[in-house]
């Protein structure tokens, strides 16, 4: 499997720890006084666990229906529901934390976890999958795909971060790059399949529910085997460790052993993603509150970080059930996102010690992909304009309703049947200029953003600014339910604002290096999404027109949407145009901007203020639409150059046609149904993002 073969000689990717020392990972107290906690926490969490629930039950109920059980409603809801569940959360939590470790060591990434590295997006749409069409065989087989799932996206996130090139930010935008593919395939097949899929969103959004003993007596097997197994060979791991050359010369078997450890971590990641859906940032946290107190080695490492990833997992689930009379179940999935974000925004903010200043640390070149052969920019211009107009046209042209040509024609002079004018000036019209005007909005954005934080895999949802426009937006409906749509914008910008104030204000005090202000926005991009889920199920919001929000839609969008973006472009888009000279400038290392006058800092800021007005205002209009922030601004650099100027229009003109394009296909192809834009832009641009990032590897190897 290429995500577990050697690092390339030469540069290695930023270690997370340094080489072993020859001692044990247990000397000192403070590995003492971390086991000690560790199993104190776990013994209280799961007692307190086993008291929650709709009914109180005390932890002398608890005792007596562990110790002595009687036939008695408490003693069975014990027994049967709520054991079960902590059981769950304790082996789920173990297994999780330690495919952390394992990871982080493969991949010398101290950001490596199941959730960076794609693996739980991968999972949970294999499961989806089989779901929908092999349902009599999804009980038997779910461990199989959830696995093919997992590390199919683990080798994409891999090859996309440049392999062993990889920094841990290559890496970590990598995984969230892939993992918002994964998730738009698995929207698009969940709204496809409403019957199948009913009920699903919460075991999607991470939840620790169990009815009876099947999903224990199904996972305790691999997770207990494969941690005794993995515990009895923590030499194998330790020697990892090393480098390459002082390993081979210890007899260790370097891409064996790697790719035996990457594959026991995405197997204990995958039994968790198919019993209690995808549950991120457990193996993230628990290796790192392990290694605060000087354990290295695995033979400490292994079963401590086990210990406290199943206390960590209960315990947020602890959270989620304390307010299940108010608010109903929460997703416990929801609530290590929000536990975890501020965890990688302390790793980001550690890691960036040693990484700032490294020439790898900042992305690269903002040229991936390198460049195509130059056309005249004007032939460029004219070229997209037309093909704007010619997408437009024919998708007022189609539809469940074909109308021809000439009666658009009529329609858009003037003239027309009246049911032509209703179909195509209520309907199609203002949804179309909605669409194209929202992708022009998005992909400026991005063009912005890529050069604020100097980074080519930069866009509006990397840095969390669309995750936190959906979450105000959904914060104002269920906060002011008495407040009319007209202010579901506002929301959308406050929080599209508040988001990236929060990523700006944590980034300042680095100098707003891009390395940390990518991830923050990671991050804070993480902590807007569960706060969206949990909203959606607080709230009990119809899920189906929530995920399609959430995967980008401009269905049913009206004149008071155009109304919207246009003012927004005719304003920022003059004042984007102004600040071209300071967003070149921002190109090139800070060193040589400052030199040559620009206050780089201050620079950024404006531009990141720009950014985020539009992609918000972008984000009110049509959800959370991804990989156009991405994808457009890389097309204009290659087509014209890096002239911010210059490559800024082109990328207007190629969003505008993306989510033109999108919306088209997404209402036609599978008539009566609709495909949301957003899905179609990410299954559209998932492939010519492989396309520059293989383009880019190659042209590094030259």
């Amino acid at each position: 499997m290429s995500s577990a073969q050697h690092p390339a000689q030469g540069a290695q990717p930023p270690s997370i720890h340094p080489a072993p020392p020859a001692s044990t990972g247990w000397r000192g107290w403070k590995p003492l006084w971390v086991l000690v906690l560790g199993l104190l926490s776990l013994i209280v969490l799961t007692f307190v666990s086993l008291t929650q629930g709709l009914a109180d039950i005390s932890v002398k109920t608890v005792v007596q229906a562990l110790v002595s059980p009687q036939d008695i409603a408490d003693h069975h809801m014990i027994r049967s529901v709520r054991l079960p569940r902590t059981v769950m959360g304790l082996l789920a939590g173990a297994a999780l934390a330690v495919s952390g470790v394992l990871m982080q060591t493969v991949t010398r990434n101290p950001l490596a976890s199941e959730t960076t590295l794609g693996v739980n997006a991968g999972a949970y749409l294999a499961v989806v999958v089989g779901l929908i069409f092999w349902p009599g065989l999804l009980h038997q087989y779910a461990l199989p795909l959830a696995v093919a799932g997992g590390t199919l996206a683990a080798v994409a996130v891999y090859a996309l971060a440049g392999r062993s090139s990889g920094s841990p930010l290559r890496i970590a935008l990598s995984g969230m790059i892939v993992t918002l593919v994964l998730s738009s395939v698995t929207s698009a097949l969940v709204l496809l399949n409403q019957q199948t899929t009913q009920g699903i969103f919460l075991w999607g959004s991470g939840s620790l529910i169990q009815n009876d003993w099947d999903g224990v007596a199904f996972s305790w097997p691999w997770i207990v085997g494969g941690l005794l197994v993995l515990y009895v060979a923590v030499r194998q791991w330790d020697i990892l460790l090393l480098n390459e050359e002082s390993a081979r010369s210890l007899g260790q078997k370097v891409g064996t052993a790697r790719l035996l450890a990457m594959g026991a971590a995405i197997v204990l990641a995958c039994v968790t993603v198919s019993v209690v859906g995808p549950i991120g940032f457990i193996g993230l946290i628990a290796p790192h509150l392990v290694r605060l107190s000087g354990v290295i080695r695995h033979g400490g490492l292994i079963p401590l970080a086990a210990l406290w990833g199943s206390a960590l997992l209960v315990g947020a689930d602890t959270v989620a059930r304390m307010f299940v009379n108010a608010y109903g179940e929460l997703p416990v999935g929801a609530i290590t996102a929000m536990l975890g974000a501020p965890c990688l925004i302390w790793l980001a903010l550690r890691v960036s010690r040693s990484m700032i200043g490294s020439p790898r640390s900042s992305g690269g070149s903002m040229m991936m992909g390198g460049s195509l052969r130059r056309v005249p920019y004007p032939v460029l211009v004219a070229l997209f304009g037309t093909l704007l107009v010619i997408i437009w046209i024919l998708s007022l042209m189609s539809g469940s309703l074909r109308i021809p040509l000439s009666e658009v024609v009529a329609v858009l002079t003037g003239g027309g049947e009246a049911m032509y004018r209703q179909i195509l000036l209520d309907f199609r019209l203002p949804r179309l200029l909605t669409a194209g005007l929202s992708g022009m909005a998005i992909a400026i954005s991005g063009s912005l953003l890529q050069q604020a934080v100097r980074n080519p895999l930069g866009d509006p949802q990397v840095v969390g600014v669309t995750s936190g426009a959906g979450a105000g937006a959904l914060l104002l409906m269920v906060g002011f339910p008495q407040l009319s749509a007209a202010w579901v914008p506002v929301g959308a910008v406050l929080g599209g604002i508040a988001a990236s104030a929060l990523v700006y204000a944590v980034s300042w005090r680095r100098g707003l290096h891009p390395t940390i202000l990518t991830l923050v926005g990671i991050a804070v991009a993480a902590l807007g999404s569960a706060i969206i889920n949990l909203m959606i199920i607080h709230a009990k919001v119809d899920v189906a027109p929530a995920l399609s929000w959430m995967a980008g839609s401009t269905y049913n969008r009206t004149w008071t949407e155009v109304q919207r973006i246009v003012p927004t472009l005719l304003i920022l888009l003059p004042i984007a145009l102004w600040l071209g000279r300071r967003v070149d400038l921002l190109a090139f290392s800070e060193e040589s901007s400052t030199g040559l006058g620009l206050h780089v800092r201050n620079a950024r800021l404006y531009v990141a203020i720009i950014a985020v007005l539009l992609a918000s205002i972008a984000a009110a209009n049509v959800g959370s639409v991804g990989f156009i922030g991405l994808l457009a601004p890389h097309a204009a650099r290659m087509l014209v150059g890096p002239n911010h100027r210059r490559s800024m229009l082109i990328a207007a003109l190629l969003g505008g046609i993306l989510l033109a394009a999108a919306d088209w296909i997404g209402r036609v192809v599978i008539i009566p149904k609709e495909l949301p834009s957003g899905i179609v832009t990410a299954l559209i641009g998932a492939p010519y993002l492989l396309f520059l990032m293989s383009r880019s590897s190659k042209l590094k190897r030259k």
